[in-house]
Protein backbone atom coordinates (compact mmCIF):
# COMPACT_ATOMS: atom_id res chain seq x y z
CA UNK A 1 0.00 0.00 0.00
CA UNK A 2 3.00 2.48 -0.07
CA UNK A 3 3.06 2.81 -3.99
CA UNK A 4 0.22 4.46 -6.39
CA UNK A 5 0.75 0.61 -8.36
CA UNK A 6 0.18 -1.03 -5.04
CA UNK A 7 -3.22 0.67 -4.49
CA UNK A 8 -4.20 0.74 -7.27
CA UNK A 9 -3.34 -3.16 -7.74
CA UNK A 10 -5.35 -3.31 -4.71
CA UNK A 11 -8.65 -1.34 -5.66
CA UNK A 12 -8.48 -3.07 -8.92
CA UNK A 13 -9.28 -6.73 -7.36
CA UNK A 14 -11.75 -5.07 -5.04
CA UNK A 15 -13.64 -3.88 -7.61
CA UNK A 16 -13.68 -6.84 -9.86
CA UNK A 17 -14.38 -8.84 -6.58
CA UNK A 18 -17.20 -6.97 -5.14
CA UNK A 19 -19.12 -5.22 -8.54
CA UNK A 20 -17.65 -7.47 -11.16
CA UNK A 21 -16.45 -4.92 -13.21
CA UNK A 22 -12.46 -6.29 -14.44
CA UNK A 23 -12.86 -3.80 -16.94
CA UNK A 24 -12.75 -0.11 -16.15
CA UNK A 25 -9.97 -0.36 -13.33
CA UNK A 26 -7.24 -1.38 -15.83
CA UNK A 27 -8.93 1.32 -17.97
CA UNK A 28 -8.62 4.20 -15.35
CA UNK A 29 -5.34 3.10 -14.09
CA UNK A 30 -3.65 3.42 -17.61
CA UNK A 31 -5.30 7.09 -18.17
CA UNK A 32 -4.35 7.88 -14.44
CA UNK A 33 -0.06 6.60 -14.93
CA UNK A 34 0.00 8.59 -18.48
CA UNK A 35 -2.22 11.61 -17.09
CA UNK A 36 0.76 11.56 -14.61
CA UNK A 37 3.12 11.51 -16.90
CA UNK A 38 1.73 14.32 -19.12
CA UNK A 39 1.28 16.48 -15.82
CA UNK A 40 4.77 16.17 -15.03
CA UNK A 41 6.28 17.19 -18.67
CA UNK A 42 3.80 20.29 -18.25
CA UNK A 43 5.33 20.99 -14.65
CA UNK A 44 8.67 20.78 -16.07
CA UNK A 45 7.54 23.45 -19.04
CA UNK A 46 5.68 25.98 -16.35
CA UNK A 47 8.78 26.38 -14.56
CA UNK A 48 10.09 27.53 -18.12
CA UNK A 49 7.28 29.84 -19.10
CA UNK A 50 5.86 30.60 -15.83
CA UNK A 51 9.37 31.44 -13.68
CA UNK A 52 7.59 33.20 -10.69
CA UNK A 53 5.84 30.03 -9.39
CA UNK A 54 8.64 29.57 -7.13
CA UNK A 55 8.29 32.84 -5.40
CA UNK A 56 5.04 32.95 -4.56
CA UNK A 57 4.36 32.53 -0.87
CA UNK A 58 1.89 30.76 0.56
CA UNK A 59 0.99 33.00 3.10
CA UNK A 60 -1.89 32.75 6.61
CA UNK A 61 -3.78 29.98 4.46
CA UNK A 62 -7.83 29.45 5.32
CA UNK A 63 -8.34 25.68 5.64
CA UNK A 64 -11.84 24.78 6.34
CA UNK A 65 -11.94 21.22 7.65
CA UNK A 66 -14.02 18.08 9.61
CA UNK A 67 -16.39 15.80 8.37
CA UNK A 68 -17.84 16.04 5.11
CA UNK A 69 -21.34 17.16 5.03
CA UNK A 70 -20.78 20.10 7.08
CA UNK A 71 -21.55 22.76 4.94
CA UNK A 72 -17.82 23.20 4.08
CA UNK A 73 -18.24 23.79 0.05
CA UNK A 74 -21.07 26.69 0.89
CA UNK A 75 -18.24 28.31 3.06
CA UNK A 76 -15.05 27.64 0.30
CA UNK A 77 -17.29 28.85 -2.13
CA UNK A 78 -18.42 32.31 -0.25
CA UNK A 79 -15.72 32.97 0.65
CA UNK A 80 -13.76 32.37 -2.88
CA UNK A 81 -16.91 34.40 -4.85
CA UNK A 82 -16.29 37.24 -2.22
CA UNK A 83 -12.88 38.32 -2.92
CA UNK A 84 -11.46 36.55 0.59
CA UNK A 85 -9.27 34.05 -1.16
CA UNK A 86 -8.81 31.51 -4.37
CA UNK A 87 -10.07 28.51 -4.25
CA UNK A 88 -8.62 25.67 -6.33
CA UNK A 89 -11.14 24.91 -9.45
CA UNK A 90 -11.47 20.61 -10.03
CA UNK A 91 -9.40 20.82 -13.00
CA UNK A 92 -6.62 22.73 -11.98
CA UNK A 93 -6.01 20.10 -9.52
CA UNK A 94 -6.58 17.36 -12.00
CA UNK A 95 -4.06 19.68 -14.62
CA UNK A 96 -1.92 21.04 -12.50
CA UNK A 97 0.07 22.71 -14.64
CA UNK A 98 -0.57 26.22 -15.30
CA UNK A 99 -0.17 25.77 -19.17
CA UNK A 100 -1.88 22.53 -19.41
CA UNK A 101 -4.65 24.32 -17.60
CA UNK A 102 -4.62 26.94 -20.26
CA UNK A 103 -4.12 24.51 -23.33
CA UNK A 104 -7.26 22.78 -21.59
CA UNK A 105 -9.71 25.51 -20.67
CA UNK A 106 -11.59 25.48 -24.02
CA UNK A 107 -11.91 21.29 -23.96
CA UNK A 108 -13.79 21.55 -20.31
CA UNK A 109 -16.83 20.63 -21.67
CA UNK A 110 -15.54 17.90 -23.54
CA UNK A 111 -13.76 16.79 -20.83
CA UNK A 112 -16.72 16.56 -17.86
CA UNK A 113 -18.28 13.73 -20.07
CA UNK A 114 -15.28 11.61 -18.61
CA UNK A 115 -14.78 13.58 -15.16
CA UNK A 116 -16.04 11.82 -12.33
CA UNK A 117 -17.63 14.10 -10.90
CA UNK A 118 -20.57 13.28 -13.59
CA UNK A 119 -21.62 11.11 -10.97
CA UNK A 120 -22.41 13.52 -8.50
CA UNK A 121 -26.27 14.18 -8.47
CA UNK A 122 -26.45 17.81 -8.98
CA UNK A 123 -29.24 18.03 -6.17
CA UNK A 124 -26.77 16.65 -3.78
CA UNK A 125 -23.57 18.24 -4.60
CA UNK A 126 -23.15 20.45 -7.07
CA UNK A 127 -19.89 19.83 -8.83
CA UNK A 128 -17.87 20.09 -12.01
CA UNK A 129 -14.52 20.13 -13.52
CA UNK A 130 -14.63 24.28 -13.57
CA UNK A 131 -16.20 24.52 -9.54
CA UNK A 132 -14.50 25.13 -6.65
CA UNK A 133 -14.21 22.09 -4.57
CA UNK A 134 -11.90 20.08 -1.90
CA UNK A 135 -8.02 19.95 -2.45
CA UNK A 136 -8.37 16.23 -1.28
CA UNK A 137 -9.31 15.59 -5.10
CA UNK A 138 -5.37 17.22 -5.52
CA UNK A 139 -3.95 14.55 -3.37
CA UNK A 140 -6.10 11.47 -4.69
CA UNK A 141 -5.52 12.51 -8.23
CA UNK A 142 -1.94 12.56 -7.94
CA UNK A 143 -1.40 9.86 -5.33
CA UNK A 144 -4.70 7.81 -5.43
CA UNK A 145 -4.27 7.73 -1.51
CA UNK A 146 -6.78 9.39 1.11
CA UNK A 147 -9.86 8.55 3.10
CA UNK A 148 -11.93 9.38 -0.12
CA UNK A 149 -10.23 6.58 -1.28
CA UNK A 150 -11.15 4.11 1.57
CA UNK A 151 -14.30 5.41 1.39
CA UNK A 152 -15.14 4.85 -2.11
CA UNK A 153 -13.35 1.58 -2.67
CA UNK A 154 -10.86 0.35 0.19
CA UNK A 155 -13.74 -0.25 2.57
CA UNK A 156 -15.28 -2.69 0.61
CA UNK A 157 -12.04 -5.49 1.06
CA UNK A 158 -12.19 -8.43 2.81
CA UNK A 159 -9.66 -7.27 5.24
CA UNK A 160 -10.41 -3.70 7.13
CA UNK A 161 -8.18 -1.61 5.86
CA UNK A 162 -9.11 1.86 8.05
CA UNK A 163 -5.52 2.11 9.75
CA UNK A 164 -3.74 2.49 6.33
CA UNK A 165 -5.76 5.46 6.48
CA UNK A 166 -5.28 6.70 9.93
CA UNK A 167 -2.38 9.68 9.75
CA UNK A 168 -0.93 7.64 13.35
CA UNK A 169 -0.69 4.48 11.60
CA UNK A 170 0.44 6.13 8.11
CA UNK A 171 1.67 9.24 7.77
CA UNK A 172 1.62 11.11 4.63
CA UNK A 173 1.65 14.62 5.38
CA UNK A 174 4.93 15.46 4.28
CA UNK A 175 4.46 13.85 0.79
CA UNK A 176 0.94 15.71 0.72
CA UNK A 177 1.77 19.22 2.15
CA UNK A 178 4.54 19.44 -0.04
CA UNK A 179 2.08 18.45 -3.44
CA UNK A 180 -0.54 20.93 -1.88
CA UNK A 181 1.92 23.74 -1.59
CA UNK A 182 2.90 23.64 -5.19
CA UNK A 183 -0.79 23.73 -6.11
CA UNK A 184 -1.70 26.50 -4.16
CA UNK A 185 1.59 28.68 -5.68
CA UNK A 186 0.18 27.56 -9.03
CA UNK A 187 -3.34 28.64 -8.41
CA UNK A 188 -2.49 32.18 -6.45
CA UNK A 189 -0.76 32.70 -9.31
CA UNK A 190 -3.68 32.08 -11.65
CA UNK A 191 -6.08 34.01 -10.11
CA UNK A 192 -3.66 36.67 -9.15
CA UNK A 193 -4.37 36.15 -5.21
CA UNK A 194 -2.25 36.74 -2.17
CA UNK A 195 -4.39 33.80 -0.13
CA UNK A 196 -5.73 30.63 -0.24
CA UNK A 197 -9.16 29.13 0.45
CA UNK A 198 -8.92 25.60 1.13
CA UNK A 199 -11.52 22.72 1.89
CA UNK A 200 -9.53 19.77 3.34
CA UNK A 201 -11.51 17.06 5.30
CA UNK A 202 -7.27 15.00 5.43
CA UNK A 203 -6.21 17.27 7.24
CA UNK A 204 -8.84 17.20 10.58
CA UNK A 205 -6.97 14.22 12.03
CA UNK A 206 -3.58 15.78 11.36
CA UNK A 207 -3.52 19.70 12.25
CA UNK A 208 -0.96 19.73 14.11
CA UNK A 209 1.29 18.60 11.10
CA UNK A 210 -0.14 21.27 9.32
CA UNK A 211 -0.01 24.15 11.86
CA UNK A 212 4.33 22.71 12.19
CA UNK A 213 4.18 23.43 8.26
CA UNK A 214 1.64 26.78 8.49
CA UNK A 215 2.05 28.00 12.12
CA UNK A 216 -0.37 31.19 10.25
CA UNK A 217 -2.95 29.29 8.91
CA UNK A 218 -6.65 29.74 10.01
CA UNK A 219 -8.30 27.05 10.36
CA UNK A 220 -12.31 27.07 10.14
CA UNK A 221 -13.50 23.97 11.86
CA UNK A 222 -17.14 23.07 10.48
CA UNK A 223 -19.73 21.20 13.24
CA UNK A 224 -22.40 19.78 12.35
CA UNK A 225 -24.80 17.22 14.15
CA UNK A 226 -23.25 13.31 13.67
CA UNK A 227 -27.03 12.71 13.27
CA UNK A 228 -27.30 14.61 10.09
CA UNK A 229 -24.21 14.15 8.36
CA UNK A 230 -23.48 10.53 8.57
CA UNK A 231 -26.24 9.77 6.78
CA UNK A 232 -25.61 12.61 4.80
CA UNK A 233 -22.10 11.50 3.92
CA UNK A 234 -23.64 8.08 3.26
CA UNK A 235 -26.03 9.16 0.63
CA UNK A 236 -23.71 11.04 -1.05
CA UNK A 237 -21.33 8.35 -1.26
CA UNK A 238 -23.89 5.27 -2.44
CA UNK A 239 -25.23 7.88 -4.98
CA UNK A 240 -22.08 7.71 -6.44
CA UNK A 241 -21.33 4.40 -6.07
CA UNK A 242 -24.74 3.93 -7.58
CA UNK A 243 -24.49 5.40 -10.53
CA UNK A 244 -20.62 4.11 -11.28
CA UNK A 245 -21.63 0.16 -10.10
CA UNK A 246 -25.12 -0.70 -8.83
CA UNK A 247 -24.13 -0.48 -5.35
CA UNK A 248 -27.74 -1.32 -4.04
CA UNK A 249 -27.73 -4.39 -5.88
CA UNK A 250 -25.04 -5.91 -3.90
CA UNK A 251 -25.55 -8.51 -1.35
CA UNK A 252 -26.85 -7.32 2.03
CA UNK A 253 -23.94 -8.51 3.78
CA UNK A 254 -21.62 -6.70 1.79
CA UNK A 255 -23.55 -3.25 2.08
CA UNK A 256 -23.89 -3.74 6.00
CA UNK A 257 -19.84 -4.19 6.36
CA UNK A 258 -19.49 -0.96 4.10
CA UNK A 259 -21.97 0.97 6.46
CA UNK A 260 -19.99 -0.25 9.38
CA UNK A 261 -16.64 0.81 8.32
CA UNK A 262 -17.79 4.04 6.75
CA UNK A 263 -19.42 4.68 9.92
CA UNK A 264 -16.34 4.44 12.42
CA UNK A 265 -14.24 6.08 9.35
CA UNK A 266 -16.45 9.40 10.10
CA UNK A 267 -16.40 8.64 13.83
CA UNK A 268 -12.55 8.41 13.79
CA UNK A 269 -12.50 11.48 11.94
CA UNK A 270 -14.29 13.74 14.81
CA UNK A 271 -12.10 11.64 17.64
CA UNK A 272 -8.20 12.63 16.17
CA UNK A 273 -9.88 16.13 15.68
CA UNK A 274 -10.86 16.15 18.84
CA UNK A 275 -7.96 14.79 20.90
CA UNK A 276 -5.62 16.75 19.17
CA UNK A 277 -7.82 19.86 20.06
CA UNK A 278 -8.50 19.58 23.76
CA UNK A 279 -5.34 17.91 24.81
CA UNK A 280 -3.71 21.48 23.35
CA UNK A 281 -1.88 19.66 20.50
CA UNK A 282 -3.59 22.91 18.29
CA UNK A 283 -3.61 26.20 19.19
CA UNK A 284 -6.77 27.50 19.98
CA UNK A 285 -6.12 30.64 18.63
CA UNK A 286 -5.64 28.84 15.14
CA UNK A 287 -9.09 27.49 15.17
CA UNK A 288 -12.38 29.09 14.27
CA UNK A 289 -15.24 26.67 15.15
CA UNK A 290 -18.55 27.65 12.62
CA UNK A 291 -21.57 25.56 13.85
CA UNK A 292 -23.68 24.41 10.93
CA UNK A 293 -26.98 25.67 13.03
CA UNK A 294 -25.37 28.86 13.15
CA UNK A 295 -24.68 29.64 10.07
CA UNK A 296 -27.40 28.29 8.80
CA UNK A 297 -29.84 30.80 11.86
CA UNK A 298 -27.21 33.59 12.35
CA UNK A 299 -25.35 34.04 9.19
CA UNK A 300 -24.34 37.62 9.66
CA UNK A 301 -23.28 37.10 13.03
CA UNK A 302 -20.90 34.29 12.51
CA UNK A 303 -18.95 36.35 9.55
CA UNK A 304 -19.09 39.09 12.08
CA UNK A 305 -16.67 37.06 14.33
CA UNK A 306 -15.02 35.08 11.38
CA UNK A 307 -14.32 37.80 9.25
CA UNK A 308 -12.18 40.06 12.06
CA UNK A 309 -10.28 36.85 12.70
CA UNK A 310 -9.41 35.98 9.30
CA UNK A 311 -7.78 39.55 9.06
CA UNK A 312 -10.12 40.23 6.54
CA UNK A 313 -12.26 44.07 6.62
CA UNK A 314 -15.06 43.62 4.78
CA UNK A 315 -16.88 46.32 2.86
CA UNK A 316 -20.29 47.82 2.22
CA UNK A 317 -20.49 45.69 -1.06
CA UNK A 318 -19.71 42.26 0.90
CA UNK A 319 -21.66 43.38 4.59
CA UNK A 320 -24.55 43.85 1.77
CA UNK A 321 -24.22 40.46 0.35
CA UNK A 322 -23.61 39.13 4.00
CA UNK A 323 -26.97 40.04 5.35
CA UNK A 324 -29.19 39.33 1.98
CA UNK A 325 -27.61 35.14 2.32
CA UNK A 326 -28.48 35.53 6.23
CA UNK A 327 -31.92 36.40 4.68
CA UNK A 328 -31.38 33.46 2.73
CA UNK A 329 -30.34 31.30 5.24
CA UNK A 330 -33.07 31.54 7.75
CA UNK A 331 -35.50 31.15 5.05
CA UNK A 332 -33.61 28.06 3.69
CA UNK A 333 -35.82 24.49 4.55
CA UNK A 334 -33.83 21.38 3.08
CA UNK A 335 -35.30 19.45 0.58
CA UNK A 336 -33.20 16.34 1.33
CA UNK A 337 -34.46 13.61 4.24
CA UNK A 338 -31.76 11.22 4.78
CA UNK A 339 -33.22 8.09 6.17
CA UNK A 340 -31.25 7.05 9.27
CA UNK A 341 -32.54 3.32 8.55
CA UNK A 342 -31.90 3.22 5.19
CA UNK A 343 -28.11 2.86 6.57
CA UNK A 344 -28.96 1.07 9.38
CA UNK A 345 -27.93 4.03 11.73
CA UNK A 346 -29.48 4.39 14.96
CA UNK A 347 -29.54 8.06 16.16
CA UNK A 348 -28.99 6.73 19.87
CA UNK A 349 -25.55 5.12 18.87
CA UNK A 350 -24.16 7.98 16.93
CA UNK A 351 -24.82 10.08 19.93
CA UNK A 352 -23.88 7.50 22.32
CA UNK A 353 -20.52 7.11 20.01
CA UNK A 354 -20.08 11.26 19.34
CA UNK A 355 -20.69 12.60 23.18
CA UNK A 356 -17.46 13.85 22.90
CA UNK A 357 -18.35 15.69 19.89
CA UNK A 358 -21.31 17.07 21.56
CA UNK A 359 -20.15 17.86 24.60
CA UNK A 360 -17.17 19.86 22.95
CA UNK A 361 -18.54 21.22 20.01
CA UNK A 362 -21.90 21.15 20.09
CA UNK A 363 -23.32 22.17 23.25
CA UNK A 364 -27.00 23.85 23.61
CA UNK A 365 -27.64 27.32 22.36
CA UNK A 366 -30.88 28.20 23.96
CA UNK A 367 -31.01 31.60 21.78
CA UNK A 368 -30.84 29.55 18.47
CA UNK A 369 -33.73 26.78 19.68
CA UNK A 370 -36.17 29.82 19.85
CA UNK A 371 -35.27 31.67 16.86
Amino acid sequence: MDTITARMNRVRKIVGKTFGDHVRPWIVGFVFLNMRITVDFFRFLDGIFYPRIKQVEVKSPIVLIGNPRTGTTFMQRFLTDNGIGAGMELYRMVYPSLLLQKILTPLLPLLEAVSPAKYHKPEVHNTSLSKVETDDAALITRFFDGFFVYGFFMAFDEEDLLDQFDPRVRDTSQRDFEWLRELWQRNLLAHDADRVVAKLFSVSPRVPQFLERYPDARLLYMARDPVEIFPSGMSLVTGVLEEAFGFWSLPEEIRQRWFDRLYAGFVLLLQRFHEDYTSGRIPKENVYVCRYDRMMKEFDVVMGEMLPWLGHEPDEALKQTIAERAEKQRAYKSKHKYDLAKFNLDEERIRRDCKFFYDTFLPPLPHLDQA
